[in-house]
């Protein structure tokens, strides 16, 4: 999700919110199993990936709908149309990763059979799946886990009918901001706790804040082994030259790039900007750049936000096509090739 991060915090309902996990709000059956002590790989580039969303990016008070997807279809139909949109994001992006919401009205309720085509789907593939918890909207949208009492449960169908693929990962909480770095580690803890069959390289643990900085969640020996997700943006800041852009992601990795993944980062794809050529004077190409180089430097693995939202100036790709059966367009080949060289492929910026 593109939010500008912020510290403000603590309103009455966000300390209610904390205080309902704090207190033995873990309710959800713990999935016993040997202990998960694996570590991840030395680097992350094994994920090349994109986020696919729903228009309302991801925050609804409902179950969620992915784009050129629709909550009437059957697994079947579900399954067929989510084959060739992950087809698609392989054969236009060279993708193997794709990320996708949760919340407790998609998992907890009767569209989850249908809902499971999709992950079921981009498996099939052999896709790696990152599945992570968006909460509510309006009021709800503070950065807090909205309602314990279904967060667990829903955690408990998700890992109960995913824990024995190897391509499915687990992330609990989409930028959990309305903690501080403190809290948020303590209820990432408890989450590992509570799956402690869920090995721990296959959990992504969100950096703190709008995941905007992951050395506090990295120093945490409690995370020990897990995947650690950043999501920086361009317009977190007015302008920065792409110095300061490398910089700046530089800083909020710290010594951890080995368990890191940029699991959202994106700018405008729609609005004709060429990424593949200098403009020092572009914000968003400074930062599109420097990330991209900075990814593939530090050997890390980045899901970009979004490869398919519709109506979103960022979305990478676009439905075409009959919408019984999707397929997807490049909506900034330039873009597609700063993902490509991100990943290990393609070309760097051309003067």
């Amino acid at each position: 999700m593109r939010k500008t991060p912020s510290r403000n915090r603590f309103t009455p309902r966000l300390r209610a919110a904390f205080a309902a996990v704090a207190i033995a709000a873990i309710s959800g059956t713990t999935l016993a199993g040997s202990p998960a002590s694996a570590a991840p790989s030395r680097d992350t580039t094994q994920f090349k990936g994109v986020n696919w969303a729903d228009p309302r990016d991801n925050f609804a008070d409902d179950t969620l709908q992915l784009s050129g997807l629709s909550t009437s279809d059957t697994y079947a139909q579900t399954y067929a149309k989510s084959s060739r949109v992950i087809s698609a994001f392989r054969a236009n992006l060279g993708a193997n990763t794709v990320r996708l919401p949760i919340n407790p009205y998609t998992v907890n309720g009767s569209y989850w059979k249908s809902y499971r085509g999709v992950i079921d789907a981009a498996t099939a593939k052999g896709f790696k799946v990152i599945v992570s918890y968006w909460e509510g909207t309006g009021e709800r949208r503070d950065g807090f886990i909205d309602d314990t009492a279904t967060y667990w449960p829903m955690w408990d169908t998700v890992v109960r009918a995913y824990k024995g693929n190897s391509r499915v990962y687990f992330e609990p909480m989409n930028e959990p901001h309305g903690y501080t770095d403190t809290e948020w580690a303590d209820i990432a803890a408890k989450w590992l706790d509570t799956y402690p069959s869920v090995p721990r390289n296959r959990v992504f643990v969100s950096g703190a804040g709008y995941n905007d900085h992951v050395t506090s969640v990295c120093a945490d020996p409690r995370l020990k082994g897990t995947y650690l997700s950043l999501h920086p943006y361009g317009f977190w800041k007015e302008y920065a030259t792409y110095d300061q852009w490398v910089a700046d992601l530089k800083e909020r990795i710290g010594d951890c790039a080995n368990r890191t993944v940029a699991d959202e980062f994106g700018a405008p794809m729609t609005t004709g900007l060429d990424y593949n050529h200098p403009a020092p004077s572009n914000n968003y190409i400074n930062f599109i750049q420097a990330v991209t180089d900075t990814f593939r430097e530090l050997k890390m693995g980045s899901v970009y936000w979004p490869g398919l939202r519709t109506d979103d100036t960022y979305s990478m790709q676009t439905l075409i096509g009959d919408p019984a059966r999707p397929w997807l367009a490049t909506t900034n080949q330039s873009g597609a090739d700063r993902l490509a060289w991100a990943w290990g492929r393609g070309r760097p910026v051309q003067p």
